[in-house]
């Protein structure tokens, strides 16, 4: 079995990710700056369950993690996950896990997100997502850590002909958050060619699911039709997204560990794209209410349409994605209403 740094690990994707390499068997450290971009409630309840911890909201603080300053791992029952607060950008506080644990590979899944946000405070997302990258490929390089899986975003498509393949050139992010993941990109390819770690980029396509971000589409426009809330939605609703299940995006990202050399491959999808007055239909249909809509300006951030090509998937990692929207949408709205009584107290 192996030993594997998870970063972002409070994150939606990378618990998910987290728990699949723990079901398989292996060892994990999971790390997370556990900022309040979004209600960091959340992200405790993620890590209660990989900790095998109990979590309640009552009393809880939005903005601080009941698992932030703790200086001390904490590590599950069993042994095989132990969870650091500690931030990618800070590479003094990164070294002693390296030093401490021989990893088999780096999964870096920690990022700044949302594109609009990225218009607002730019520099936070060059520093995570650009300086941190390169904080984790120096000291991989330093410790023989020689496989490196990075996620990166399809936002980096945006203008270019559909569906998107790897080879596009993608020199035009139109977002700070697009142009720090263009600048990670490039970092683990220069590491790849001057100290030969093998890099796996991933390009994710719209994921959604149980227990994701808040500020996502799919989450909030749950909760508001379920409370008769009015949706603020960009645009006139016909934008659309490959929208991809959760469990589908981990699979993927675990598969994304064999050598490989420096690979960039799309996970989405891979089917038409779904607009999003056809989301929120099928959320009607799901909650049985209707929605009500504040129509907002399309954002010029925005990218209109994704639509991945995943060819590269099937033949280097064997992957497909295995979730359709509906039941996707399905499962998503389930774990809503089980998780209802707290869910509706997350600050969206």
């Amino acid at each position: 079995m192996a030993s594997y740094l998870v970063t972002g690990a409070a994150g939606f994707i990378a618990a998910r990710t987290t728990q699949l390499l723990l079901d398989a068997g292996h060892t994990v450290v999971g790390v997370d700056n556990l900022n309040d971009y979004y209600d960091v409630r959340l992200k405790d309840s993620r890590l209660s369950g990989l900790l095998d911890r109990s979590y309640s909201l009552a009393g809880s603080d939005r903005k601080a993690s009941a698992f932030a300053n703790n200086q001390q791992p904490i590590t599950n029952n069993s042994g095989s996950f132990t969870f650091q607060h500690v931030d990618i950008e800070q590479m003094g506080a990164l070294e002693p896990l390296f030093a401490k644990h021989k990893f088999d590979a780096v999964l870096n899944l920690a990022a700044r997100a949302g594109v609009r946000y990225s218009l607002e405070n730019p520099f936070v997302y060059l520093t995570t997502n650009a300086l941190g990258t390169l904080n984790l490929l120096e000291l991989m390089r330093r410790h023989g850590v020689k496989k490196h899986v990075l996620a990166s975003s399809s936002s980096l498509y945006a203008g270019q002909k559909m569906p998107f393949t790897e080879d596009l050139p993608v020199n035009t992010p139109v977002s700070p958050y697009a142009a720090s993941k263009k600048a990670a990109e490039v970092l683990a390819y220069s590491y790849h060619h001057l100290y030969r770690i093998d890099s796996t980029i991933l390009r994710y396509f719209t994921v959604y699911g149980p227990a994701s971000r808040p500020d996502m589409a799919q989450l909030r426009f749950t909760r508001g039709i379920d409370e008769g809330q009015t949706l603020e939605v960009f645009g006139d609703g016909t934008q659309s997204r490959d929208f991809t299940y959760v469990d589908d995006i981990a699979r993927g990202t675990v598969a994304a560990l064999k050598p490989l050399g420096y690979e960039v491959i799309n996970l989405g999808g891979g089917r038409n794209p779904i607009t999003l007055a056809s989301l929120i239909g099928k959320l009607e249909t799901l909650l049985g209410k209707k929605a009500v809509y504040d129509r907002q300006p399309f954002h010029m951030a925005d990218v209109r349409e994704t639509w991945a090509d995943i060819g590269k998937a099937e033949r280097l990692l064997g992957w497909r994605p295995q979730t359709g929207i509906d039941d996707g949408l399905k499962l998503s709205v389930e774990w809503y209403r089980a998780n209802r009584a707290w869910v509706k107290e997350l600050r969206f």
